[in-house]
């Protein structure tokens, strides 16, 4: 059920603009309204989810690290690892963001011989995850140029170095099969490691089945079912100039597709999706390990009355003479 409620979720998603197009005639609510709406909820949510860390007490030093802390001189530090200083902390971060470095890292634990624990390098899951979430930024880049009357340079570039291999008419952009191999790939790993499949849940698969379903329809359009470009251009320049229209000729492939994006739009800010803005106020990465240079102290601790040493020795004196304890007034 984990995994076909969340199909099913999808499937029914694309038989609802199926039948408001092509029955309800409902192109102005598809096209229009469920747009704004999803770029009003993914915007307002953002903003949600960024004010309520920002305000989350971060009282201690709580850095995550694996490697050599700033020491003594002789003894090398590892910057990126153990940064002491926020150059360090932005490239740690910078290196975690683009290349997913602690995802390099990543090992896998087996059992071999019975009982044998082993551990060995993981580097599919970096490669399928760096190829999907880079395959999905240049998607996003090269969907631009309908919002533009004339397609920017980067843009233009971008897009020239994305169908580079010169397969078919029209070009074959990289990026397409790479985002469908990586999304597809990370189902599989889901479904048939007994770990991960035990610890999955419906939310795990809905954002994978919604992400295929979009690339798979994006495929479909641009080399499979044409769709009026003329007419894609026309309504995208009207929702971003707020004079929406809604032209003629439009398939409902492109509605599917159009909606899938908005559900995933509205989708993204309640799910774990948004990891893409907390990993930036992630205290665990953003802060410098500076706990033996700079003393850390909760501002939030009440007030404590210390029982000090003198007070200790007033109170029991006698009895540390009779110990024979040293005391510091006779």
């Amino acid at each position: 059920m984990k995994i076909l409620f969340p199909f099913f979720a999808v499937l029914t998603l694309v038989l609802i603009v199926v039948a408001g197009v092509q029955f309800g005639n409902l192109h102005f609510l598809f096209g229009v309204i469920i747009p704004y709406a999803a770029l009003a909820t993914f915007t307002a949510g953002i903003i949600y989810r960024i004010v309520k860390w920002a305000g989350s007490p971060v009282p201690f030093c709580i850095p995550t690290t694996c490697g050599q802390m700033k020491s003594l001189p002789w003894i090398k530090q590892s910057k990126l690892e153990n940064p002491s200083s926020m150059l360090g902390v932005i490239g740690r971060m910078a290196l975690e963001v683009f290349c997913f470095r602690s995802l390099f890292r990543n090992v896998k634990t087996e059992l071999r011989d019975g009982s044998k624990l082993a551990y060995g390098s993981d580097k599919w899951l970096w490669l399928a995850g760096l190829a999907f979430h880079w395959s999905f930024l240049i998607i996003l880049i090269r969907h631009f140029r309908f919002f533009s009357m004339n397609v920017p340079l980067p843009i233009r570039v971008i897009e020239r170095l994305d169908s580079f291999m010169q397969i078919g008419v029209p070009l074959l952009y990289m990026t397409d099969v790479a985002l469908l191999v990586a999304a597809t790939y990370l189902f599989i790993r889901r479904i048939t490691i007994p770990q991960l499949r035990y610890i999955s849940l419906a939310a795990d698969y809905f954002p994978l089945f919604l992400i295929l379903g979009i690339a798979c329809t994006g495929v479909m359009m641009r080399y499979f079912t044409k769709v009026a470009l003329v007419s894609v251009k026309e309504l995208t320049m009207g929702l971003i100039s707020f004079n929406p229209v809604v032209p003629e000729g439009i398939g409902v492939m492109f509605y599917i597709h159009l909606f899938l994006i908005s559900v995933l739009f509205a989708y993204f800010p309640f799910s774990k999706l948004v990891h893409m803005a907390g990993v930036f106020l992630s205290p665990t990465r953003n802060m410098i390990n500076n706990s033996r240079m700079v003393r850390h102290v909760n501002p939030w601790n009440y007030p404590v009355h210390i029982h000090t040493y003198e007070e200790y020795e007033n109170d029991f004196r006698d009895k540390m003479k009779m110990a024979e304890i040293p005391v510091d007034k006779e």
